[in-house]
C-alpha cells in the first residue's frame, strides 16, 4: 500500500472514531508499528490530526464548536440525531454520552421540550444550557483531557443511585456478536453504569461503525433496547442485529 492510501486509511479511521491506537493501526494496514508511527507524525505535523500517546486523536473530538461545520459524516449523525429526537418525550429523566453524533442530538432537542439530563461530558452538557425548558444535571469526575468527558469512582457512584428512563450512547466500536466495546477501560466502566441506571438503552451509530470491534466490552446486545443509524430499518447492513430483541431504527 502507498503511503498516501494508508495515510488516507489513518485519517479516515481517526474522523470515524475519534481516537485510534497505533497498534490497532499497524495490524489494519498490515505494516510495522514504526511505519505506522511515521505516518501519525506527518500528518500531525501537517495539523490533519493530533498525535497522542500511543495514537491519534481528531481535532473535532477535542474542540467541538456549536456551529462545526466539519464533523465527520456530519450528514447521517444529523438524521441519526432526528430519529432520535422523535424518541424524546416531555418529562423523561436521560442519560447522554458524548461524542459528535449526541452533540447532534443535543442541538436538535426542541427549545420547548422539558427534560432532565444527566451527561458526564463536558461538551454535551454544554450544548444543552442553550435549552430553556432542560435541566442539565453534570456527572463530575475526574476529566479526560481529549475526551472532556468525566470518568472515575466519582462518576460510577453517582450513576449508581440513578434510575432513569432512556440512556442514549454513542458508539465507539458495534458488531452484532462482540456488542458495543472501546479501548479505554474507564469510560467503560461509566458506560457500563449508565446501562444500569437506566430502563432503556438506545445506541447511536453511523453505519460505517458497523461491525468493527475493540478490545473491551462496554455491553452486549441483550443490554440495548433500541439501534438508531441514518439507514433504513430495512436495510441489509442491518441483518446482522435482527436476531437480537432490540428495535432498528
Amino acid at each position: 500500500m502507498l503511503k498516501e492510501e494508508r495515510q488516507k486509511y489513518i485519517l479516515d479511521q481517526v474522523h470515524l472514531h475519534h481516537r485510534v491506537l497505533l497498534n490497532d493501526l499497524a495490524d489494519s494496514l498490515n505494516v510495522s508499528i514504526d511505519t505506522v508511527r511515521r505516518d501519525v507524525k506527518e500528518l500531525a505535523k501537517e495539523k490533519k490530526l493530533k498525535k497522542v500517546h500511543g495514537g491519534a486523536t481528531s481535532f473535532g473530538f477535542m474542540n467541538f464548536s456549536k456551529d462545526d461545520g466539519n464533523i465527520y459524516l456530519q450528514s447521517k449523525k444529523i438524521q441519526i440525531a432526528e430519529k432520535t429526537v422523535s424518541l424524546l418525550s416531555e418529562g423523561q429523566v436521560i442519560l447522554m454520552s458524548g461524542g459528535t453524533t449526541n452533540m447532534e442530538v443535543a442541538k436538535m432537542i426542541p427549545r420547548k421540550l422539558p427534560l432532565t439530563v444527566f451527561t458526564p461530558s463536558l461538551h454535551v452538557a454544554m450544548q444543552l444550557l442553550d435549552l430553556p425548558e432542560v435541566e442539565v444535571i453534570f456527572l463530575g469526575g475526574k476529566l479526560l483531557h481529549e475526551a472532556k468527558f468525566a470518568v472515575g469512582g466519582t462518576v460510577v457512584n453517582a450513576l449508581n443511585q440513578l434510575r432513569v428512563d432512556l440512556c442514549i450512547l454513542g458508539t465507539g466500536y458495534l458488531d452484532a456478536e462482540a456488542g458495543l466495546t472501546e479501548f479505554d477501560w474507564e469510560v467503560i466502566q461509566v458506560k457500563r453504569a449508565m446501562i444500569r441506571a437506566a430502563k432503556k438503552t438506545i445506541i447511536l451509530s453511523v453505519s460505517d461503525k458497523l461491525h468493527s470491534v475493540q478490545k473491551f466490552q462496554t455491553c452486549d446486545l441483550t443490554a440495548v433496547h433500541a439501534l438508531v443509524t441514518e439507514l433504513d430499518p430495512q436495510d441489509p447492513l442491518l441483518d446482522a442485529f435482527r436476531p437480537y430483541d432490540l428495535r432498528l431504527v
